[in-house]
């Protein structure tokens, strides 16, 4: 062997990865989770920065030019307002993007919580807790979201609060069940002699191996939460005008579709559809590499 062969690094094996790396290596060789991930980054930078590169202000009346076909100087055409559809759609995804993460992270948090709980006292906690979760998920999200908004009013918080804690009985089931295999194992049981406090046990010892599961099941949440939000507006219980928000834009321009103005509705209903596919890659490309 020579003296720069014997200089040379081993490569570490596969076998010697921590199963974190595995899935991130996965996930960049995922190609839907890539795609998935490209059409979210592209709406998100859109949030972000929409208003510095939209041709108009989105914002802006001009009557003169209403209902313009999509041309040249209108690439989407322009609404009943005369509003730039582009400019719009562009800036539109800032509401939605708000609104989803931060009403799937609210229910991501509670519905861990209530998971973690169940699964591990088990017995008349779980008995009872679950009995709740049950009957709440019985009911329509909508039809939870209207009752709550009619009650406390219309806005951006409203939404929020209703739409994560509709959601969270569904991610504290699916909690529950990997608890309740986690906490059959041997590292528990080492915690419960040492005398560990159940909150140690489940939020230190038991959360961090559930993890993947709970992943898994916010992405999935995230997609409906965008189609939630985007209903209420369509409806007229979430974002409210003058937001160029997607689901309140066709809300607006729908009944013109007879007329055969369909540029004002097709690209705010292709926006939605973009961000919701982008998501399910994301969440598919995700559960692939965490089950592999």
């Amino acid at each position: 062997m020579s003296l720069v062969e014997a200089k040379q690094p081993e490569l570490p094996s596969s076998s010697t990865r921590s199963p974190v790396t595995e899935a991130l290596i996965l996930l960049c060789h995922s190609g839907s989770f890539l795609t998935g991930l490209s059409i979210v980054l592209f709406w998100a930078v859109c949030a972000l920065f929409g208003e510095y590169f939209t041709p108009y202000d989105p914002l802006a009346d001009d009557i003169i030019n209403a209902l313009t076909p999509p041309s040249a100087e209108h690439w989407f055409g322009t609404d009943q307002l005369g509003r730039d559809v582009f400019s719009r759609v562009i800036v539109g995804s800032r509401d939605i993007l708000t609104v989803a993460p931060l009403a799937t992270l609210l229910a991501t948090i509670a519905g861990t919580t209530l998971g973690l709980v169940t699964g591990y006292f088990r017995g008349l906690v779980d008995d009872i807790i679950s009995r709740v979760l049950e009957a709440f998920m019985a009911v329509p999200v909508v039809i939870v979201a209207l009752l709550a908004i009619v009650a406390l009013g219309t806005s951006k918080s409203t939404v929020i609060i209703v739409i994560g804690l509709s959601f969270s009985p569904i991610i504290a089931r699916t909690v529950r069940s990997s608890v309740l295999s986690e906490r059959e194992l041997d590292y528990v049981a080492a915690a419960q002699l040492r005398r560990e406090s159940a909150l140690h046990t489940m939020f230190v010892e038991i959360l961090p191996n559930v993890v993947p599961s709970i992943l898994v099941e916010t992405t999935v949440r995230l997609g409906y939460a965008i189609f939630a939000v985007a209903t209420l507006s369509f409806m007229g219980f979430g974002i409210q005008p003058p937001s160029p928000d997607w689901g309140l834009s066709i809300s607006s321009n729908y009944g013109m579709i007879g007329g055969g103005f369909w540029w004002t509705v097709l690209f705010d209903a292709l926006a939605i559809a973009s961000l919701v596919i982008g998501v399910n890659l994301v969440t598919d490309g995700v559960q692939g590499a965490l089950n592999d």
